[in-house]
Protein backbone atom coordinates (compact mmCIF):
# COMPACT_ATOMS: atom_id res chain seq x y z
CA UNK A 1 0.00 0.00 0.00
CA UNK A 2 1.17 3.48 -1.29
CA UNK A 3 2.21 6.04 2.11
CA UNK A 4 2.46 9.74 1.98
CA UNK A 5 5.75 11.21 2.32
CA UNK A 6 6.91 13.84 4.98
CA UNK A 7 5.27 16.67 5.96
CA UNK A 8 6.78 19.71 4.86
CA UNK A 9 8.16 18.44 2.06
CA UNK A 10 7.65 22.21 0.15
CA UNK A 11 9.83 24.87 -1.43
CA UNK A 12 13.24 25.78 0.60
CA UNK A 13 14.30 28.65 -0.16
CA UNK A 14 13.88 31.43 -3.13
CA UNK A 15 12.92 30.60 -6.43
CA UNK A 16 15.28 29.91 -8.71
CA UNK A 17 16.14 32.55 -11.82
CA UNK A 18 13.17 34.62 -10.69
CA UNK A 19 12.74 38.47 -9.59
CA UNK A 20 9.45 40.95 -9.05
CA UNK A 21 9.19 44.70 -9.19
CA UNK A 22 6.31 46.75 -8.31
CA UNK A 23 5.12 48.37 -11.61
CA UNK A 24 3.88 51.72 -11.97
CA UNK A 25 0.42 50.74 -11.50
CA UNK A 26 0.80 48.84 -8.21
CA UNK A 27 1.10 45.44 -8.87
CA UNK A 28 3.61 42.77 -8.25
CA UNK A 29 5.06 41.52 -11.72
CA UNK A 30 7.60 38.44 -11.63
CA UNK A 31 10.32 38.44 -14.16
CA UNK A 32 12.60 35.70 -15.58
CA UNK A 33 16.14 36.80 -14.88
CA UNK A 34 17.81 34.55 -17.75
CA UNK A 35 15.54 36.70 -20.29
CA UNK A 36 14.07 39.51 -19.02
CA UNK A 37 10.82 38.52 -20.50
CA UNK A 38 7.91 39.03 -18.10
CA UNK A 39 6.15 36.11 -16.70
CA UNK A 40 3.09 37.15 -14.89
CA UNK A 41 1.22 40.28 -12.64
CA UNK A 42 0.02 40.05 -9.00
CA UNK A 43 -3.64 41.68 -9.29
CA UNK A 44 -5.63 39.76 -6.76
CA UNK A 45 -3.62 41.41 -3.63
CA UNK A 46 -1.73 43.96 -3.08
CA UNK A 47 1.56 41.89 -1.26
CA UNK A 48 4.61 40.66 -3.40
CA UNK A 49 4.85 37.45 -4.76
CA UNK A 50 5.93 34.90 -2.09
CA UNK A 51 9.58 33.36 -2.39
CA UNK A 52 10.33 35.55 -5.15
CA UNK A 53 13.71 37.94 -4.78
CA UNK A 54 12.63 41.92 -5.33
CA UNK A 55 14.30 43.99 -7.57
CA UNK A 56 15.86 47.29 -6.58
Amino acid sequence: MAKNGPTGGGRQGQVANRSQFQAPNGNWTKRDTETGRIMDQKTSSPNPFKGVRKEK
